[in-house]
């Protein structure tokens, strides 16, 4: 599901990759005779035609062991030529930028390609067929399936938060509002926590590692340093004021529930 026509590197590469996905996704059996019926018959691929061509790939093709390397394989290079353009943008932009382009509006601009990149593979946005997104769906329902609690999103350790909202999703943008003192930086902390007390990942084909319940967090404060927030956490997953654990006012038995 990590490989996308767009990868390839050969217009004609990028058609049959299309055109086989469409047909296995409709039940049927991809082989050059089905979709050679959905490439141009006339199109030649240096001396040979589409159905030579797509005969010849057939002869030269490795394994089916392997696909997933081969095909990381090709997903790696793609992601080097759109580096190799999206670095070649930059430096022709900085050496003739229009006036209406400060260098600061440059960089938010490579920020964003190399974010978009990163994220899914391709730097140009655009749109994604509804094919794409349908397979997709099933996969987060199967992960759902599979996931501890049911749950198409991360679970935020809260059941009438998870009930609403399905957990969180890697899409989502959700904003904590409310007034000073309401609980807002508790409810994102316990958040947090419960997200990295349920982490459980698993080793991927390539070496990566992959959550299969909770996650790896990152927690920004702009009002809070790491100690402030530490001692936070600490205080609500003990129940142990926190101005008591500032001041050190804590007995032998709070003491080792710290520590516990």
């Amino acid at each position: 599901d990590f490989l996308k026509p767009i990868h390839l590197y050969e217009p004609l590469h990028r058609k049959i990759f299309e055109v086989a996905g469409d047909i296995i996704r409709m039940g049927k059996i991809a082989n050059p005779v089905t979709i050679k019926t959905f490439l141009k018959a006339d199109e030649k691929v240096g001396d040979m035609t589409v159905s030579q061509y797509l005969a010849s790939l057939v002869s030269n093709a490795v394994t089916v062991i392997n696909a997933e390397d081969y095909g990381r394989a090709i997903y790696d290079l793609a992601l080097r030529r759109a580096l190799i353009t999206i670095g070649e943008d930059v430096v022709n932009i900085a050496y003739d930028a229009p006036l209406d382009m400060p260098p600061q509006s440059q960089i938010e601009d490579t920020e964003r390609r190399l974010f978009e990149l990163a994220e899914n593979g391709r730097y140009d946005g655009g749109f994604q067929s509804f094919n794409d997104a349908l397979a997709l769906a099933i996969d987060m329902a199967a992960v759902a399936k599979e996931r501890d609690g049911g749950l198409s999103g991360i679970s935020t350790g809260i059941h009438s938060l998870d009930s609403k909202m399905g957990g969180l999703q890697r899409s989502d943008l959700i904003i904590l509002a409310g007034r000073p003192g309401m609980g807002k930086t508790s409810l994102a902390t316990n958040i947090a926590y419960n997200i990295a007390a349920a982490y459980e990942g698993e080793v991927q084909s390539d070496g990566s590692m992959k959550a299969k319940n909770g996650g790896v967090v990152g927690f920004y404060s702009l009002e809070m340093s790491s100690e402030q927030l530490a001692t936070r956490i600490i205080s609500e997953q003990t129940e142990v004021s926190s101005s008591k654990i500032r001041r050190g006012d804590i007995n032998d038995a709070d003491f080792e529930k710290l520590v516990a």
